[in-house]
């Protein structure tokens, strides 16, 4: 009976998945004459899965016969994803004997030697939408070096699982880029991987041999459940589709460790807690600003781990109720400013004990060297932090057009 039911979920999964991802596509006539004859290296991990639940390796080691793989590339947390958050990760090999080359390890770009019998680099992972998230900055490197040593780069496009809409968030502020923020967008972009890989070649003048092979059924519209495709975490915090939306509005706070935002309890970037939040008071004064398209709800709970581990916290679950009407960045700033309105002297108290180090990767995720000034001097921050964007945002939306493919819409 199990096993029949397994097979039902598999069958109607498989059956009625309404978006086929770039992997869906690739080994299409029209498509696999981009690789045919190719000395291969992919850039992908676990993340890599078609709507009929097969990986990017094993679809790639079975039709060999048409090219060579040569090397697998390795993101942030590793080609399985097992690696934690900023984790070296070190080179290896496949089962079959591959070569695993680490990006995030002693080297963060490909290098010559690694590129040496290389023609094609395919790059097929699932993004975030979330200018931090490392795996766009990954590809951007990719490209560059490319561009540098004549090599051709095939993006298999996916879903933005937050949705292709909302753009949301400062851009990049700072003098010097990083890891984590190494692309003028802003913190919300509402790009699928593919179209940011034409807006980086083009806008940073890149110059790669690019080709982008495009989702058939996907709208900007969606939300990752409503493509009906498979889902598999993009790393140890990111268990479900929807903690996309979440840590794009809680992962900056986390950076700064003021609150416990779910990581350590089982809602990571879902819950804001501290022991000294009174949860209905930070609800109502939360739910009072009448955010778009999310609503704040009470909890107590106890960390397992990370910030106030065993402690009893009181705060609230955030609970997005209209992704297309939800704001992730408007939504931190909101949740900091009446965290700091409410408990001045608590969070003062919790900030002054945040190290440097810390601070300094809260900059560089944030990409904005003004923000933290804000949350130390200002009494009063939410709209201030709000209207950082404004313009920004505005300038973007409109450069961004072209790059947004038509059959999405």
């Amino acid at each position: 009976m199990c096993k029949y039911l397994f097979f039902l979920f598999f069958l109607s999964a498989s059956l009625f998945a309404k978006v086929q991802v770039g992997l869906d596509l690739v080994f299409d006539p029209e498509n696999i004459k981009y690789i045919n004859g190719k000395k291969i290296a992919i850039l992908t991990n676990q993340t890599g899965i078609n709507s009929q639940f097969e990986s990017t390796i094993s679809l790639f080691t079975r039709n060999s016969k048409h090219y060579q793989i040569k090397a697998f590339f390795a993101p942030e947390h590793g080609i399985t994803g097992m690696g934690y958050a900023a984790e070296k990760i070190r080179n290896e090999k496949t089962a079959d004997g591959i070569q695993v080359f680490s990006l995030h390890g002693a080297h963060k770009r490909p290098t010559e030697k690694m590129l040496s019998d290389i023609d094609l680099i395919i790059f097929d992972i699932q993004d975030l939408g979330v200018r931090s998230y490392t795996y766009a900055a990954s590809l951007f490197y990719v490209m560059e070096e490319a561009a540098k040593y004549k090599k051709e780069v095939l993006v298999l496009d996916r879903p933005n699982p937050i949705n292709g809409l909302v753009v949301d968030g400062p851009l990049l502020t700072l003098p010097s880029r990083s890891f984590l923020g190494y692309v003028n967008v802003p913190y919300i972009h509402g790009m699928t991987i593919g179209e940011l890989a034409h807006f980086f070649n083009h806008e940073y003048k890149i110059g790669c041999k690019l080709k982008v092979i495009a989702m058939k059924g996907w709208n900007r519209k969606m939300s990752f459940e409503d493509t009906n495709l498979p889902w598999v975490p993009t790393s140890p915090h990111i268990p479900e589709p929807d903690t996309a939306m979440y840590y794009a509005t809680t992962g900056l706070i986390g950076e700064l460790g003021v609150v416990n935002i779910g990581v350590g309890y089982t809602l990571p970037f879902k819950i804001i807690g501290s022991t000294w939040i009174d949860a209905d008071k930070y609800a109502k004064s939360l739910n009072d600003l009448k955010l778009t398209g999310i609503k704040f709800i009470p909890i107590h709970f106890k960390p397992f781990y990370g910030s106030y581990k065993a402690k009893n916290c009181q705060g609230v679950l955030l609970q997005v109720t209209n992704p297309g009407e939800f704001y992730p960045f408007k939504t931190c700033s909101a949740i900091l400013g009446i965290l700091k309105s409410l408990y001045p002297k608590e969070f003062t108290n919790a900030l002054s004990k945040v190290s440097k180090k810390q601070k300094e990767l809260f900059i560089k995720a944030s990409g904005s060297d003004q923000i933290l000034p804000l949350l130390e001097k200002e009494k009063y921050v939410t709209w201030k932090l709000i209207s950082m964007q404004q313009e920004g945002v505005i300038t973007f939306s409109e450069k961004r057009k072209k790059y947004l493919f038509p059959t999405y819409q």
